[in-house]
């Protein structure tokens, strides 16, 4: 018996690991060889290359292409209609699939609509990435970047707000109370 959701028009290829609870809607396709965790969504119209690897708690919205060599950790957030890519410069008449590099999205991280990730590239964890934005180096762990080519113009929280730094480094998330330090270029979260 199955222990996940899948719309009829959903294609879901033999050997595919997917966990339980998780939710699978209209016309995406799931293909051979990948691996998708416990309680994630994948929303309308959305192709999971084989090998992908998505953690827990994944959330994929409409329109969404990941591609071989894609890595998400857990509690990762793929906006509607953002794009991975695999290969640095493809050409139809070129078979580079021995090429294909590894993306990795780690913990947390959060993808806006429409943004495009290029191959190859670290996203860290609880980072976020702008609509629109066209990621062409790694992402630091709580950096927010925007724009194109996207460029980092902040931080962020766990819970993806802003942080103000005061001028010994520290700041506070307005939601969660959690707070953090910046320090060395770094941002982590301070536990007690």
């Amino acid at each position: 018996m199955e222990m996940y959701q899948a719309h009829e028009t959903a294609v879901i290829d033999k050997g595919c690991v997917i966990g339980e609870g998780t939710r699978i809607w209209h016309f995406s396709h799931i293909m051979e060889g990948c691996r998708i965790g416990k309680d994630c969504i994948i929303g309308q119209n959305v192709m999971i290359a084989p090998e992908v690897v998505l953690g827990n708690r994944v959330k994929v919205q409409n329109n969404v292409s990941v591609y071989t060599g894609v890595i998400c950790g857990d509690e990762v957030f793929l906006g509607p209609s953002c794009v991975f890519t695999n290969v640095i410069n493809p050409r139809s008449i070129i078979s580079r699939r021995q090429e294909y590099q590894p993306t990795f999205v780690e913990k947390g991280a959060s993808i806006g609509a429409n943004a495009t990730i290029l191959c190859g590239r670290r996203i860290g964890a609880c980072a976020m990435i702008g609509a629109g934005a066209v990621v062409t180096n790694d992402v630091l762990p709580y950096a927010l970047v925007v724009g194109n080519p996207a460029r980092q113009t902040g931080w962020v929280s766990e819970y993806g707000h802003r942080l103000k730094f005061d001028l010994q480094g520290y700041a506070v998330c307005p939601e969660s109370g959690d707070r953090y330090r910046l320090q060395n270029g770094r941002v982590r979260k301070l536990t007690e």
